[in-house]
């Protein structure tokens, strides 16, 4: 299993109006997307120095199935309220190799 992992911080230009738009976009993806096995998300509530402000966790069967996502109409369509608005843009992918870990796993106890 791939977890996908984006931190936004946004420019002033993200208004509340916008955010409401882009978090109804990512909302309409869980369960839409093939090979998306989870989506969660949601703004940072410490707002320390260096906290970040929204983060998106994903998790993906395969790699295949990133850039299935990557290209998806859904996740197009949610670009131009996120892109024109982001001050800095982190991301990070990797392999989960725990079975607890893994919303797919089957419970064998």
């Amino acid at each position: 299993m791939i977890r996908h992992i984006v931190m936004f911080r946004w420019k002033d230009s993200f208004t509340p109006a916008i955010r409401d738009q882009w978090t109804a976009g990512l909302d309409a993806m869980r369960d839409n997307i093939p090979g998306m096995l989870r989506l969660v998300h949601g703004p940072d509530i410490m707002h320390t120095e260096r906290s970040w402000d929204h983060v998106i966790i994903a998790d993906f069967a395969t790699r295949e199935d990133i850039a299935v996502y990557n290209t998806h109409p859904l996740h197009e369509a949610i670009k131009p309220f996120s892109l024109p608005n982001v001050q800095d843009l982190g991301y990070v992918d990797f392999e989960l190799d725990d079975p607890a870990l893994d919303p797919s796993a089957k419970d064998i106890s």
